[in-house]
């Protein structure tokens, strides 16, 4: 399974945390990096887990492909369905 790495900038004033299985391009909008290299991918950290980014932090996560059915819905609306033969499009 290929990885990517991003590297992820919290423009909140507050803490944010993503679990592991969040479709990574429809995370907080207050999360700063490249949204099309995120589709279809997840964090690459164990099954219940999570990263936290702290207002102004700067953090490099790591990315995997969604497994399974590739399907999504509902978050942030952005996909509504299946992730492949879709772009990413805000």
């Amino acid at each position: 399974m290929p990885v990517i790495t991003l590297k992820v900038v919290n423009g909140a004033d507050r803490p944010i945390q993503v679990g592991s299985h969040f479709h990574f391009a429809e995370v907080n909008a207050a999360l700063e990096f490249d949204r099309a290299s995120a589709w279809g991918k997840r964090l690459n950290v164990l099954s219940g887990g999570s990263v936290r980014f702290e207002p102004g932090a700067v953090v490099e996560v790591e990315l995997i492909d969604i497994q399974g059915r590739r399907v999504v819905r509902g978050l942030r609306g952005l996909c509504g369905g299946s992730l492949d033969g879709k772009d990413f499009s805000i």
